[in-house]
């Protein structure tokens, strides 16, 4: 029991109020536990199947256990979801009549005839004798992100209302998130059983061999906060669509099977990985959420900055209740603050609070902002990230020579020019640019473009005009999807600023963007499209103005030399 209650009670200090036990039933000791902490237990039967009812034998065992397990753990007051199994297919007839059944038996349940489903005639919508229906889409579209973020542009005024505006039964997303983050190899020695950690032995192994072990700490602080980031977008939608009523990640642990899927925040031993703590995924992630929405992640200064502020309440009436708001920049300095009369709020989500309105035109230089907004008198606070550049931004090339052609760039370099080479991601060979890591895991599902986020050299003076941190954030998402990922295996470290972190399963020395001496020249090879529509491009047409500005500084000067056959390997 005091086992359970620490795992009940980690799971609730991320703001999280229920366990799915996926396929199975916990035992005594979970429930005992969950009663106390306050908790809500989702029990399955041990059933994945995709012929159910073929085997009469086994449904007939199914159909007991449920009856067991109701005689059993029924009257703990945390039992209160049971689904007949994990995505299901086969013979909805007789779940549904095992459903109606348990119904007639104990009542004090909601009861489900599966947790989601593939097959095509029955996925989409809730059987008729579903209490609550979990879901990765609807008949009218996904209700989790996982479907969307590759695809969409950032935008944050974005929810799940249309896909889930048909579904009469309470809904719930299904296995929300499972976006992997790279293997922490520090994990290893925690390992002091009879289990041995080969999958993360043979990571560790492999990337001393090819001289990248020491990048594994930051491979997994940059995966971790890409991660982080959409588990709080994917979050935020859920809790901004109304007539939606929760959401099941997949999930906050590490799950060590199925090839190695390291889609938590905390490792397999529920220990943090350092990449978000326990408060900060609460300000998301909590009985009462400050919401904002917004329509993108990038701004000009010629622009204001507009939010309509909502609450998702499921805490307790608020009465006579005010809402602060701020933005500041970056190193702390208020740029626009303000303050919602008193209201009261009730319970639900999308309480309406107010807009918010800030004009950017002060801000002079290419900064991130960061929207608070915050519950007065409580420590329900939530935050955002934002990126403003100048509206009215010079790019002169001046005496660097920029060019998408090798060629030209060969005869510019040999000169002993500067040389800006942005080739077309289309003329390049590689992997294709993705915002989002792998999914779930790369072993189990290996045919995906499966990189892992970016890990930037944040304090290169080449992006000195442009601020980022070490990891992946949504300034990156227009730069990343038009990118070719260039697989440059004999690179220089010391050569590279920004790096595509690979997958765990081939450890390639990935780059986006690096510098390096060739013939009697000096060059930046840039992956990501910087060349075109820059005017709707805001990040494109900054970053390449910062790279611009530095390679006409008298800081520019490249330690590493590459060869043009070595530069020639990357076009197709």
């Amino acid at each position: 029991v005091v086992e359970w209650e620490q795992l009940f009670r980690k799971a609730k200090s991320y703001g999280l109020n229920s366990f799915r036990f996926h396929s199975w039933c916990p035992p005594q000791a979970a429930f005992i536990a969950a009663d106390k902490v306050g908790f809500y237990l989702q029990v399955e039967l041990p059933h994945w199947n995709l012929k159910v009812g073929s085997d009469t034998a086994a449904f007939e065992f199914l159909h007991n256990e449920a009856k067991r397990i109701l005689s059993a753990y029924g009257n703990h007051p945390s039992f209160l979801f049971f689904s007949m199994g994990n995505e299901l297919e086969g013979n909805f007839s007789k779940l549904n009549a095992l459903v109606a059944e348990l119904k007639q038996i104990d009542s004090r349940h909601l009861y489900s005839t599966t947790t989601f489903t593939f097959q095509k005639e029955i996925t989409g919508a809730p059987q008729p004798q579903d209490d609550f229906y979990v879901t990765q889409w609807t008949k009218k579209g996904w209700v989790r992100g996982q479907g969307v973020f590759n695809s969409e542009a950032p935008g944050f005024s974005k929810d799940f209302t249309q896909s889930v505006e048909d579904v009469h039964v309470p809904l719930i997303s299904h296995e929300i998130g499972q976006y992997s983050v790279f293997p922490d190899l520090q994990e290893i020695k925690s390992y002091t059983g009879n289990l041995v950690p080969q999958n993360f032995i043979s990571v560790r192994d492999d990337l001393s061999k090819k001289g990248m072990l020491h990048l594994a700490p930051a491979f997994v602080q940059s995966s971790g906060k890409l991660a982080s980031l959409l588990y709080k977008e994917e979050v935020e939608r859920a809790m901004k669509t109304k007539g939606m009523d929760g959401f099941q990640l997949l999930q906050l642990q590490d799950f060590p099977g199925q090839g190695t899927a390291l889609v938590g925040l905390l490792n397999a031993f529920w220990n943090s990985k350092g990449v978000i703590s326990a408060k900060q995924f609460q300000r998301f992630c909590s009985e009462l959420t400050p919401l904002i929405r917004f329509p993108k992640a990038v701004y000009a200064t010629s622009e204001t900055f507009t939010a309509t502020v909502e609450l998702s309440n499921f805490y307790k009436q608020l009465m006579n209740t005010s809402i602060t708001w701020k933005i500041k920049l970056k190193n702390g300095s208020l740029l626009a603050k303000g303050k919602f009369p008193p209201a009261n709020y009730g319970i639900g989500n999308c309480n309406q609070v107010g807009k918010i309105e800030a004009a950017l035109h002060s801000i002079k230089s290419a900064q991130q902002i960061v929207v608070q907004v915050s519950v007065d008198g409580t420590n329900y606070s939530n935050e955002w990230n934002v990126w403003v550049y100048p509206a009215d931004l010079s790019v002169h090339s001046k005496d660097v020579v920029v060019t998408e052609s090798l060629a030209e760039a060969m005869k510019e370099l040999n000169m002993g020019k500067k040389v800006l080479l942005c080739p077309s991601p289309q003329s390049l060979k590689g992997i294709d640019g993705k915002f989002v890591p792998v999914f779930w895991s790369p072993v189990h599902f290996p045919d995906q473009p499966g990189t892992m986020g970016l890990l930037i050299d944040s304090k290169h003076k080449a992006l000195q005009s442009f601020p980022t941190d070490t990891h992946s954030d949504w300034q990156w998402w227009d730069l990343t999807i038009n990118s070719k990922t260039l697989i440059a295996d004999t690179l220089p470290e010391h050569a590279v600023i920004v790096r595509v972190i690979d997958n765990f399963v081939r450890n390639q020395n990935l780059v986006n963007l690096f510098e390096a001496k060739v013939g009697n020249g000096k060059l930046i090879f840039c992956s990501i499209d910087i060349e075109t529509d820059l005017n709707n491009r805001l990040q494109a047409k900054q970053l390449r103005y910062s790279l611009l500005n530095y390679m006409n500084s008298n800081q520019f000067y490249p330690k590493a030399t590459v060869t043009e056959n070595f530069l020639r390997g990357f076009f197709k």
